[in-house]
């Protein structure tokens, strides 16, 4: 018995440790969102923030790139409008993202997929948050 549990524990520890990422990794994580904010911030510079707003019209031309978990929608005006997401969707330059409107409008909860533009198969799905428009100022 006391064999037993020891062993359990064993495998236990065994188990979180090949789950957790190892200094060299941790260290190109946080390399890589340094880099991924950086770019969200040259893509936002000049641009002030509105009020957020749950919606945002689908319908009409709108070319959306990824930084991470926010998407940036840019609209034909030149607005821009930033949202968070749970970020299941991951790169949005290896996915192709997929939206189910029949409303015609994104809205804040809407669910979204993903499917790698190589295999195409599934790759994973997300949430939206509030959508805020950036705009430059006059």
């Amino acid at each position: 018995m006391r064999i037993m549990t020891r062993l359990s524990l064993l495998c236990l520890t065994i188990a979180a440790t090949a789950c957790t990422a190892t200094p060299r990794e941790q260290a190109q994580i946080a390399q890589r969102e340094t880099e991924t904010q950086r770019k969200l911030a040259t893509a936002l510079k000049g641009l002030t923030p509105g009020e957020p707003t749950l919606c945002l019209n689908a319908l009409g031309q709108k070319q959306v790139t990824s930084y991470g978990s926010t998407f940036l929608y840019r609209v034909n005006n030149g607005t821009i409008y930033r949202t968070e997401t749970n970020g299941g969707c991951g790169d949005l330059d290896r996915n192709i993202l997929i939206t189910r409107t029949p409303s015609g409008q994104l809205c804040r909860g809407d669910i979204a997929n993903t499917i790698d533009r190589a295999s195409r198969f599934p790759s994973g799905s997300c949430s939206f948050g509030e959508f805020v428009p950036y705009r430059k100022v006059r």
